[in-house]
């Protein structure tokens, strides 16, 4: 296999850019991890020989610094939410996580169930969590959220979790978790109990510093056909610096919403555009540009065929086909 992609640049590059980040806001750091944390095999398609544990090992680079929040919906354990990629409901696969991550050598905290309503069946997920030792937290709904910035940054019924760690980084099982409402949440108590924490995002895709129509950000808007994401440049990053970035929808338009929250909280925005929330440093540790465009583009053909696959079993959309096939046109 021809290599694109330098994974041990990529190691230490990464976590020293983390271990800048966390100096910049004094005492904590509440990391949003998106993305597959071990078992990125996209990534390693995409960006051939970036090893798919690769964020896992830069993890544990910084273990003696980090500890593991996982949010989850109390909807989704209600409903049986499936992780299609592995059969797991999301409830099972919090415990999977859980067992993976201390495995490895992270310290996993906490769980902070998100949306919850009284829902019957989070007592006996609680009681399981507990078992492993595992502090489990409520956070509620928040009425307007994430438009209401008046009631968001107030105090309100959330519980505050208890963190001992410069660096906290809060994933989940699936999008739609509540990772980033856990990690507004936390900075609020933070700043009210005079710890100066900090927020940023780390995502692998899109890739802020490639075009945006470079192949390895198109295979992200293949993989991501189904939620309809596209890549679009960020427009906050280019009135302040001057500079082209890309990052995707929807963080580009909830930055207006994150900024007034963060002026809430702090009484400034510490950044001035979503790409500046972000520490990914993937683009650049590609070695040889033309040997991650092809595995892009064969990656969008896959996905294509894929999707024509779904669509055939009634599990995807047409839209989701028509979005594909366009991609594959464009990536040529």
């Amino acid at each position: 296999m021809k290599i694109g992609f330098d994974n041990q640049q990529y190691l230490t590059m990464q976590s020293e850019h983390i271990r800048e980040r966390i100096s910049k806001f004094g005492d904590k750091l509440y990391l949003e991890f998106g993305g597959k944390l071990f078992d990125d095999y996209h990534a390693s398609r995409v960006l051939p020989g970036f090893a798919p544990d690769s964020k896992l090992q830069m993890l544990l680079q910084l273990a003696d610094q980090a500890e593991m929040i996982i949010s989850i919906n109390a909807d989704d354990i209600e409903n049986n939410k499936v992780r299609h990629d592995l059969g797991l409901t999301y409830d099972l696969d919090v415990l999977r996580l859980v067992k993976v991550y201390r495995s490895k050598g992270l310290y996993v905290s906490s769980v902070v169930i998100t949306q919850y309503k009284g829902q019957k069946s989070i007592e006996s997920f609680k009681n399981k969590l507990e078992a492993l030792d595992i502090k489990v937290y409520y956070h509620y709904p928040i009425e307007g959220y994430p438009h209401n910035v008046e009631h968001i940054v107030s105090d309100g019924q959330n519980d505050y979790v208890e963190t001992t760690r410069p660096l906290v980084v809060v994933t989940a099982p699936g999008p739609g978790s509540g990772k980033m409402a856990t990690c507004l949440s936390q900075l609020y108590h933070e700043n009210k109990r005079g710890i100066k924490a900090g927020y940023a995002k780390f995502e692998t895709f899109p890739i802020w510093n490639l075009p945006l129509k470079h192949p390895v950000n198109m295979a992200y808007e293949a993989a991501t056909a189904d939620l309809q994401d596209v890549n679009m440049i960020d427009p906050f990053h280019l009135e302040a610096y001057g500079v082209t970035t890309v990052n995707y929808n929807r963080d580009v338009e909830i930055y207006p919403v994150l900024a007034a929250i963060f002026e809430g909280i702090y009484g400034y925005c510490p950044y001035k555009s979503p790409t500046d929330m972000g520490v990914n440093m993937a683009g650049n540790c590609i070695c040889d540009d033309e040997v991650c465009c092809e595995a892009s583009r064969q990656e969008i053909i896959r996905r294509y065929y894929q999707s024509l696959n779904r669509l055939a079993l009634d599990e995807a959309s047409k839209q989701e086909v028509y979005t594909l096939e366009l991609l594959m046109k464009q990536a040529k």
